[in-house]
């Protein structure tokens, strides 16, 4: 099998009160897990079992849609699962909160924008902070299981923070309220995964 379902860095019930044990529970053993699988069926016995899951998102033009869907929904997954965690949220310091107050003005507005993205991605998908290709911090945001590293991406970028707004990731705590799913994404931000993923 060339890709495996990465184990959460933290308990199910680590992100609750603001994202609860059940949800993380079907998100990771369900949703991510089926991605993992119908990704490796759609590319079994096939030169793409041999390439990183970041190759095959930069040249996912070249592939079917089920790979795209399935490899897209492994690549997002798992850089979501790694920048959340319990006791985390606050503000980020250092280069990666020099280059947000550089991109945005400051913390306040960035989270605003970044709120826009996620709220207003219609139906599902993600929303991102992502570095471009001249070093700069951007905003934007992917339908269903797209990323800005796809080359069938609007805006394209090495993704730093994403969010999952599918409704499966938060609709059994918050149902039809994604602005307060997104204000609480706040508490569980792992900053300092996000500015490792940045200073690469």
């Amino acid at each position: 099998m060339a890709f495996t379902l990465p184990a959460l860095p933290y308990a199910f019930n680590a992100l609750e009160p603001h994202i609860d044990a059940r949800t993380m529970e079907i998100h990771h053993g369900k949703h991510h897990n089926a991605y993992v699988t119908n990704l490796n069926n759609a590319i079994a016995g096939k030169p793409e079992e041999n390439l990183s899951i970041e190759e095959i998102c930069k040249n996912i033009s070249k592939y079917p849609a089920p790979v795209r869907n399935n490899g897209g929904g492994h690549y997002n997954h798992s850089l979501f699962w790694t920048i959340m965690s319990a006791n985390a949220g606050g503000a980020p310091s250092g280069a990666l909160g020099d280059a947000i107050n550089s991109a945005f003005g400051n913390f306040d507005e960035f989270k605003t924008k970044f709120a826009a993205a996620a709220t207003g991605r219609f139906g599902s998908g993600w929303a991102w902070l992502i570095k471009d290709g001249s070093g700069k911090l951007a905003i934007t945001s992917t339908p269903n299981q797209d990323n800005p590293l796809m080359d069938v991406a609007e805006v394209k970028g090495t993704p730093v923070l994403g969010l999952d707004v599918w409704e499966h990731a938060y609709y059994l705590n918050y149902q039809n309220r994604r602005p307060d799913y997104v204000t609480a994404f706040w508490n569980v931000v792992n900053w300092n995964e996000v500015a490792k993923r940045f200073a690469k």
